[in-house]
């Protein structure tokens, strides 16, 4: 009997670790998908995307913006650029004209003054109001998973008044005569206007340590792809030549520079600069200030200042135009089918900024909750087929080896913009009147060509005369 008892004793006690065992056993979760490295064949066809998160959705979170990801992939983007996702501080906490939050009285009141996006409170953290860090990975992971890259908007030029930093490290800042840290200054001594963040300063090598380990935090430990980096210019270039390199020996990245000096595209620092003057010359043009020769001086002009593989971002509107000089529909009327066509043809890297696709036309408020419109009109299937011409015709190419660019001569020089791009026997060309009065041309072009925005089939002939409305254009694959 005792043997027995024994017998069965250790029999229950097997099952139950076996059981243990079983229940221990977990079935393996699906991986994550990987994402071919940052590339320059990426970058040659690429559509960047800037996602404003507090305003894309009335929730104002990671996790609303995720679920359209794979929509986005449908507009051609590869690389979505995150406005800056850090917490923001609280002390000086921009509202409305001068005022801070703290100088308003109602309560209530006070709670709709968010701040900016760009006065930091902590490099290595996430804004609450947009959800967790677990959401932002699953962010990154939708991202990645629908082949698209994510860049994160850095703000090496300032931090809030909230960062650890002014009380653990105050000489990582500018200080004034008195000692008192300032906000950002023109040379000339006088406050740019920010009076919400603190400026850095780059004197300071422990600084650029701390930066540069704050920067690489996101690239080893969150598997970001890259940065856009504010004011770039307003911070000194030999310290992009020091943090520069040490980003991308950590992994392949894209580097994008709010700043258009060509000095900081050399030496495999930044891979594209802000196209701000192309993008003056398409509103100009649009109010009938310049004209096509405006456009044609500004190509030129690239040419002159910048090397064959420096990139450019081409915009017809981005989160400062809009929210301070106005919607595309205020700076270009009727012509802004027109422009957004020639931002995906001209030479560089199309930008869609949150709220264009679906018509946007309001201005997004800065510093409080606001939202964009998400009911597709005219705009999506537009920036949908330029976005897949985009991606797929090598005449369109805008990296590091860019397709030709060549003007085409017309005989109403002020008004018609035409244009030739070119790689490998591919051809795509541009044909706008980009003024509010119809005209007849002659354009110097031969040949059959397929209309892509509306499909219709088109041949020119030498000496042939061309009507074209106000504001239309025409992009055409050469058959």
């Amino acid at each position: 009997m005792k043997n027995l008892n024994l017998f069965l004793i250790v029999t229950l006690l097997f099952l139950s670790c076996d059981t243990k065992k079983k229940e221990a056993v977990k079935t393996p979760e699906p991986k994550a998908k990987e994402i071919a490295a940052v590339s320059k064949d990426m970058m040659e066809s690429a559509v960047i995307y800037e996602a404003n998160i507090r305003q894309y959705s009335k929730e104002g979170s990671f996790d609303a913006f995720t679920k359209d990801i794979p929509q986005l992939k449908q507009l051609g983007v590869k690389i979505i650029w995150l406005m800056p996702i850090f917490p923001i501080s609280e002390t000086k906490r921009k509202a409305t004209g001068d005022k801070f939050a703290s100088d308003i009285e109602d309560p209530e009141e006070r709670k709709k003054y968010l701040g900016s996006y760009y006065a930091v409170s902590d490099f290595t953290k996430i804004n609450p109001e947009f959800g967790t860090m677990e959401d932002f990975r699953e962010l990154v992971k939708t991202a990645h998973d629908n082949g698209i890259y994510v860049i994160l908007d850095w703000v090496p030029n300032h931090t809030g008044w909230d960062h650890t930093w002014i009380k653990t490290n105050p000489d990582f800042y500018t200080k004034n005569a008195k000692g008192e840290i300032t906000d950002p200054l023109n040379e000339d001594g006088i406050p740019v206007g920010w009076a919400d963040v603190a400026d850095l300063n780059y004197d300071n090598k422990e600084l650029r340590k701390a930066m540069i380990k704050d920067m690489q935090f996101w690239l080893t430990e969150e598997n970001v792809d890259g940065f856009r980096c504010d004011v770039a210019g307003s911070v000194p270039t030999n310290f992009w030549e020091e943090a520069v390199p040490q980003l991308r020996a950590t992994k392949d990245i894209f580097m994008l520079a709010e700043a258009w000096e060509p000095e900081l595209l050399k030496g495999k620092l930044f891979d594209m600069a802000y196209g701000w003057d192309t993008h003056h010359r398409m509103n100009h043009i649009a109010k009938g200030e310049e004209t096509v020769a405006n456009w044609d001086k500004r190509m030129q002009q690239i040419d002159s200042l910048y090397e064959s593989d420096d990139i450019l971002m081409n915009f017809v509107t981005n989160h400062d135009e809009n929210s301070w000089n106005g919607t595309i529909e205020e700076r270009m009327g009727k012509g802004a089918a027109a422009f957004t066509a020639l931002s995906f043809v001209a030479p560089g890297m199309p930008l869609i900024y949150s709220g264009q696709e679906y018509d946007m036309k309001h201005r997004l408020k800065f510093f409080e909750k606001d939202e964009i419109p998400k009911e597709k009109g005219e705009m999506w299937p537009l920036l949908e087929k330029l976005g897949a011409l985009k991606n797929t015709n090598i005449a369109l190419h805008g990296g590091k080896n860019p397709a030709s660019y060549t003007k085409l001569q017309t005989s109403k020089a002020a008004q018609v913009l035409a244009f030739k791009r070119e790689k490998d026997g591919k051809q795509v060309y541009y044909i706008g009147n980009l003024s509010n009065e119809a005209v007849i041309t002659t354009i110097d072009l031969v040949g059959s060509f397929t209309n892509h925005i509306n499909g219709d089939t088109i041949m020119f002939r030498e000496g042939q005369d061309v009507a074209l409305q106000p504001w239309q254009y025409m992009v055409l694959v050469a058959e």
